[in-house]
């Protein structure tokens, strides 16, 4: 049996790219790539950084339901996590994840309007390594 919280919080500290996926308002999946989450509470919560005026912070307003998914290509394995993704654009949430040199995407810096938190919870998740996948539950 997997040791889910070991061996897939090490596949996701290891990349550098993260996908994230929304529902849009016809109720089809929306994929993109994104950088590595900026901090992480387990395999459970996951906070990213974004454009408030993105088309993923809409569809994230519409439909919480989310998913992300880590792959480690290099020995073809990966986890995908299902969940829900809030949008926070509160000082504490904001604070918590800026990091120097930020300003390079958001000019005005911690306070800048276009500046928010994505804060994923997965519920489950879906493990696949050596031509095997394992569903887990995520408590």
């Amino acid at each position: 049996m997997l040791n889910a919280e070991k061996t897939i919080g090490n596949l996701i500290d290891k990349q550098n790219v993260s996908f994230i996926s929304s529902v849009d308002g016809m109720g089809f999946p929306n994929t993109k790539a994104m950088l590595a989450p900026r901090k992480r509470e387990g395999i459970r919560i996951f906070y990213f950084t974004t454009n408030t005026s993105s088309m993923r912070v809409g569809q994230y307003r519409e439909n919480q339901n989310a998913c992300i998914y880590f792959c480690d290509k290099r020995f073809y394995r990966g986890v995908m996590l299902r969940g829900t993704m809030e949008v926070l654009e509160d000082e504490t949430s904001r604070q918590m994840i800026w990091q120097e040199g930020d300003t390079i995407y958001y000019p005005q810096g911690v306070h800048d309007p276009d500046y928010c938190v994505l804060k994923f919870t997965a519920i489950d998740g879906r493990y696949y390594s050596k031509f095997h996948s394992e569903v887990f539950q995520i408590s």
